[in-house]
């Protein structure tokens, strides 16, 4: 199994000073700010590519599960919330929440729910992210 690297660069003081973020991919690279992290400024910020990754992770891992059970799914779409607060001083991610969609011809509502629940324990960014409590909220479409 191959190792992922990624890299990040900070120039200058916390709210004054920019940075930058990439994946060794080339995939992607783009700037960070302390306003794009802690308010809405433009740029991203670490919890925005964790939800990503947390997003394409849960998706394929839903997929490969529903394909155990003996269905093929169509289409899946999730998406992470990430919240950061600031708990007694300290910057502290809080809490994730996934939402997901699926096209998945012949499951019941009940076989979706179940499979997507587990999922959301199984996948191994959740599993890396396990100490951070996790909701989800699954929703089947039609077939």
């Amino acid at each position: 199994m191959p190792t992922r690297k990624s890299e990040a660069v900070w120039d200058g003081s916390l709210k004054e000073g920019n940075g930058k973020m990439k994946l060794a991919s080339g995939a992607y690279e783009g700037p960070y700010t302390w306003s794009s992290r802690f308010e809405d400024a433009k740029g991203t910020n670490p919890e925005e590519l964790l939800g990503a990754a947390h997003a394409g992770c849960y998706s394929m891992a839903l997929s490969s599960n529903l394909g155990k059970a003996g269905f093929t799914p169509k289409h899946i779409h999730t998406t992470a919330q990430v919240t950061i607060e600031n708990v007694d001083g300290k910057n502290r991610i809080t809490k994730i929440h996934l939402e997901t969609e699926a096209t998945v011809p012949g499951i019941s509502d009940e076989q979706f729910q179940q499979i997507a629940a587990a999922v959301k324990e199984s996948c191994p960014v959740s599993v890396a992210l396990s100490n951070v409590p996790t909701t989800l909220a699954a929703r089947l479409l039609g077939g």
